[in-house]
C-alpha cells in the first residue's frame, strides 16, 4: 500500500493530466509515468490497444490522447436509447464512440475530475456539433448523477489511479439501473508490487503504482453488490507496459484487464418491469 495520503494521491493525478490536457494536441501522451516530460512520449497507441483506425478516423482532433490501456467499448455491447456514464473520460474518446453506437435516443456523460480535461472535451463536442454527449467536472468516488440513472459504465484505465476503489464501485453501483453493467479496462497487479514502485509519485500516476490485485479488484465489485464479475488479463498488454518505465520492470507486476460485472436486475426495484418505468 502506498504512503501517500488520499489528498496526496489525488493532487498527483490532477495536476499531471491538467498537464496532458494543456499539452499540444494532447496526443501521444501514454500512461508512461515519464510521459509529457521534454522530448519524451509513449510508444502506445490507441491503435496499439485494439482501436480501429476507421473509428479514431472520425473523432474531432485533440480526444484520442492514448491514454488508454484497452477498449472497454468493445465488450460493453452497448445498445441504442442506453445511458452510458465514462469514468474518467480524458479528451472524449470513448464518449464520441459510445454516442454513435447510443444513437440519437441515448445519451453519454463523461465524467472527468481535471477541470483542463472536461474543458477540453467539451471543445471537442462543439467542434463536431454532437448533441448527445456531456461532460461534467467530478470524481470518480462522488459521481454527480442521480441514482439508477445510466444503463452501462465504461472506463479506461482511470479506476486504479483513485485512492479509494471500493468507493468508486459503490457508486458505479448506485447510479446503474438494475440489470445495469459495467465494461473497464484497468491495469491490475498480478504479483505485489515493489515498495519503490508502490510510492513513487510518477508510476502513481502513471496507472502502474495504483494498481489493485484481481482478489482486491472482485472483492470491492462483490462488495459493491455486483454479480457476475468477470476479469480477464491481456497478458500481451506486458509489452506496451514495459514501454511505460523502461528499466523498471513493472511489465512483471502489472497487466491490463477486461473487467465486467452486472447490477441485480432485481435489485430493491421491479423486477420483470422495463427500465423504462422502474421506479
Amino acid at each position: 500500500m502506498s504512503t501517500l495520503s488520499s489528498d496526496d494521491i489525488k493532487q498527483t493525478v490532477r495536476d499531471r493530466y491538467a498537464e496532458i490536457a494543456k499539452t499540444e494536441g494532447g496526443a501521444g501522451c501514454g500512461c508512461a509515468p515519464s510521459c509529457c516530460s521534454p522530448g519524451e512520449t509513449s510508444a502506445t497507441t490507441s491503435v496499439d490497444l485494439g482501436y480501429r483506425q476507421s473509428d479514431l478516423a472520425r473523432l474531432p482532433e485533440g480526444a484520442d490522447m492514448g491514454l488508454g490501456c484497452g477498449t472497454p467499448l468493445a465488450f460493453a455491447s452497448v445498445q441504442p436509447g442506453e445511458t452510458v456514464v465514462d469514468l474518467g473520460s480524458g479528451g472524449g474518446i470513448d464518449c464520441f464512440l459510445a454516442a454513435t453506437d447510443v444513437g440519437p435516443t441515448g445519451r453519454v456523460i463523461g465524467v472527468d475530475m481535471t477541470t483542463a480535461m472536461v474543458d477540453k472535451a467539451r471543445k471537442n463536442a462543439e467542434r463536431i456539433h454532437i448533441g448527445n454527449v456531456e461532460f461534467r467536472l467530478g470524481e470518480i468516488e462522488r459521481l454527480p448523477l442521480a441514482d439508477r440513472s445510466a444503463d452501462v459504465i465504461v472506463s479506461n484505465c482511470v479506476i486504479n489511479l483513485s485512492p479509494d476503489k471500493p468507493a468508486v464501485f459503490r457508486e458505479a453501483f448506485r447510479i446503474l439501473r438494475p440489470g445495469g453493467r459495467v465494461a473497464i479496462s484497468d491495469i491490475v497487479a498480478s504479483s505485489p508490487l515493489p515498495e519503490a514502485i508502490r510510492n513513487d509519485r510518477a508510476a502513481l500516476a502513471g496507472c502502474i503504482a495504483g494498481a489493485p490485485s484481481i482478489e482486491e479488484l472482485r472483492a470491492s465489485l462483490a462488495a459493491a453488490g455486483f454479480e457476475d464479475i468477470r476479469i480477464e488479463v491481456n497478458e500481451g498488454s506486458r509489452s506496451f507496459i514495459k514501454g511505460w518505465s523502461p528499466g523498471s520492470r513493472a511489465e512483471e507486476f502489472v497487466a491490463s484487464a477486461a473487467i465486467r460485472a452486472t447490477k441485480p436486475a432485481g435489485d430493491g426495484c421491479c423486477g420483470s418491469v422495463s427500465k423504462s418505468s422502474c421506479c
